[in-house]
């Protein structure tokens, strides 16, 4: 059986200590303060996007790579025969997709592009489910076809601190913002069928509101116990420790990790994001 190795785009948001453990190879997507790129998590950080907010009143850009980018990329893994296995963010949301499966198509059939349908942590809880399906030794094909089959079960949401990222970029009006600080609301984004939606709009101090957002996530049925993200855009320590703790008195997850969103999703949602993300079974 030919070696997989895996990979992902760079808003997977796999900390840096599991992206080694697991030994995932991550394409970073690109980051523009001005007309200027960056690679995310390479050569810009959520705090470089923190302060050309703050500094220009405007969000950066974000782009994803180009065929050729990707071309190189598989080129390299596959060097040795392996058949390769790479998670992109949802076609719905970024052309990487695309771009990753024309490169593919270049390289070769060992090359296998999955398109997530979700963001974030939302794409790690795949990953998380074919390391364990490489380490039993399944054949890809199989692989291939769990992928598949669990992507619909991913239940990735957020609740947003701050509305003003949002408003930048279009995705709410200047007014709707303003009304929504002053009433303090926190608006929850879901990820249905590869795009994204507002669902809850919850009201009060975000330390409340975060808990009221992880008891409804956690009321959903039938979860899948294995695996759960507390993600987060440099959330205070203190909600951050919250959150755990409320998801350890559930006592429904066998593993709970934590990890920090990248200069990508950082750059539409904005500090003090924060998410609960998990499978249920299908």
């Amino acid at each position: 059986m030919s070696k997989i190795v895996l990979s992902a785009d760079s808003v997977c948001d796999l900390s840096p200590e599991l992206i080694q453990k697991l030994n995932i190879n991550i394409m970073p997507l690109l980051v523009g303060l001005g007309e200027t790129y960056y690679q995310d998590g390479v050569d810009i950080h959520p705090t470089d996007i923190y302060s050309y907010v703050a500094a220009n009143k405007q969000l950066p850009k974000t782009a994803a790579r180009s065929f050729a980018d990707y071309l190189d990329f598989f080129t390299k893994l596959s060097a040795d025969g392996s058949e390769v296995i790479h998670f992109t963010i949802s076609s719905d949301m970024s052309s990487s997709y695309q771009n990753a499966c024309i490169a593919a198509s270049e390289v070769g059939e060992h090359i296998h592009v999955i398109d997530s349908r979700n963001l974030s942590t939302g794409i790690s809880l795949l990953i998380l489910d074919t390391v364990d399906s490489i380490a039993a030794g399944k054949e890809i094909s199989a692989i291939l076809e769990e992928i598949e089959n669990a992507i619909p079960n991913v239940r990735a949401s957020f609740v947003v601190d701050v509305l003003d990222y949002l408003r930048m970029g279009g995705r709410c009006s200047t007014v709707a913002a303003l009304g929504a600080n002053m009433l303090k609301l926190h608006p929850r984004i879901d990820v249905k069928d590869g795009k994204m939606g507002v669902g809850t709009k919850y009201r009060g101090p975000m330390a409340t509101v975060i808990i009221k957002y992880v008891r409804e996530v956690l009321s959903t049925e039938n979860i899948n116990p294995k695996n759960v993200f507390i993600t987060h855009a440099n959330c205070d320590e203190a909600i951050v420790a919250a959150v755990r703790a409320e998801v350890e008195s559930a006592a429904i997850f066998e593993n709970i990790y934590e990890t920090k969103a990248g200069s990508t999703i950082n750059s539409h949602c904005g500090q003090g994001t924060l998410g609960v993300l998990f499978k249920v079974n299908g």
